[in-house]
């Protein structure tokens, strides 16, 4: 009977969690959606991912504390594009390896993120105008009163799908997805791939760090560590969204993106309800990101692994239609 009333108990508390967990999983889309057309577009794996989500959540925070929420968007949309583009110069012009150049980036963030911030670990909202109590405030009293937050985070996701379906069909995208596949032919075809490369990350970047905005004033405070471990959370739901969405048009697979951002926030909302430590939620995430990764790889290597059984003379349920099924 125990059993049974913690079961449901558990059930509640996952169900009461679904709304934060999917507004989460969308505002974390946005850095997904940046991986997405760095990584999978243009072939660049950008380690300063976190330094970058941290930047747009101080930028965005200082700004609307200021008193001006709307421009605090924008200001993160531009910081996160220097960032980028700081990035990418390391890469195209000085002959850093892609890879260094990132770290080098997070690393110069961290500094540059506390002078933001007035040498603070963190700057707090909770008497500050955002974007979120803006549309609270319009929507008092309406049918939509307490689906502000949603419809914030949803809007912004739907128009950086919409901007990436265009932008990735034009002769610009095109040119960058080029560069991802094989920067030689790009070259000879009279496309420079330092420019397009720059670019890419600069677009990338801007999604970054509006991400981190989002998350700043959606959570009404940003701190040093804000970004912390963001690179990880969205390299697991891009992997995820691709189990789901690989393949097809540019539309479908970054919306498959969007899906794994939003399975990864439930699953690890799910950790949460069995009072797991703080600490050991880097774990979770860690543990998520090794099942995306290796979980196809060990399907595909699954027949060849019961026909060994087989010869060894282990039967197992399913043996003998896998072997068939891998020797077609």
């Amino acid at each position: 009977m125990s059993f049974t009333l913690l079961s449901a108990n558990i059930f509640e508390q996952i169900v009461s969690m679904l709304p934060s967990s999917f507004e989460l999983g969308l505002i974390t889309a946005l850095t997904v959606l940046a991986l997405f057309l760095s990584y999978s577009m243009l072939n660049v794996c950008d380690l300063s991912t976190d330094g970058c989500f941290t930047l747009g959540a101080v930028v965005g925070a200082t700004v609307a504390l200021s008193g001006h929420p709307y421009l605090s968007i924008f200001a993160a949309i531009i910081a996160g594009m220097l960032s980028g583009l700081i990035t990418a110069l390391l890469q195209t012009y000085l002959g850093v390896d892609s890879l260094l150049s990132g770290i080098i980036v997070n690393t110069a963030l961290y500094s540059v993120n506390i002078a933001i911030m007035g040498n603070s670990s963190i700057v707090n909202l909770n008497k500050t105008e955002t974007i979120f109590t803006k549309l609270k405030s319009l929507l008092k009293d309406s049918f939509l009163d307490s689906a502000y937050k949603i419809i914030i985070v949803f809007a912004a996701v739907a128009l950086i799908i919409l901007f990436l379906s265009f932008f990735l069909k034009t002769r610009l995208g095109l040119a960058i997805r080029a560069t991802g596949n094989n920067p030689a032919m790009v070259k000879a075809s009279s496309i420079n791939p330092a420019l397009t490369t720059i670019i890419g990350l600069c677009i990338a970047n801007s999604f970054t760090g509006l991400s981190g905005c989002l998350m700043a004033q959606y959570q009404k405070s940003a701190n040093i560590d804000i970004g912390s471990g963001i690179l990880t959370v969205a390299l697991a739901s891009l992997l995820i969204g691709r189990s789901f969405m690989n393949k097809g048009k540019i539309t479908k697979r970054a919306i498959g993106a969007v899906l794994g951002a939003c399975i990864f926030r439930i699953v690890y909302s799910i950790a949460l309800c069995f009072n797991m430590p703080a600490s050991m939620l880097k774990l979770v995430s860690s543990i998520i990101v090794i099942i995306a990764v290796s979980g196809p790889y060990l399907q595909s290597k699954y027949p060849l692994f019961m026909r060994k059984l087989e010869v060894k003379g282990i039967k197992l349920p399913g043996v003998s239609k896998m072997a068939k099924g891998g020797e077609k």
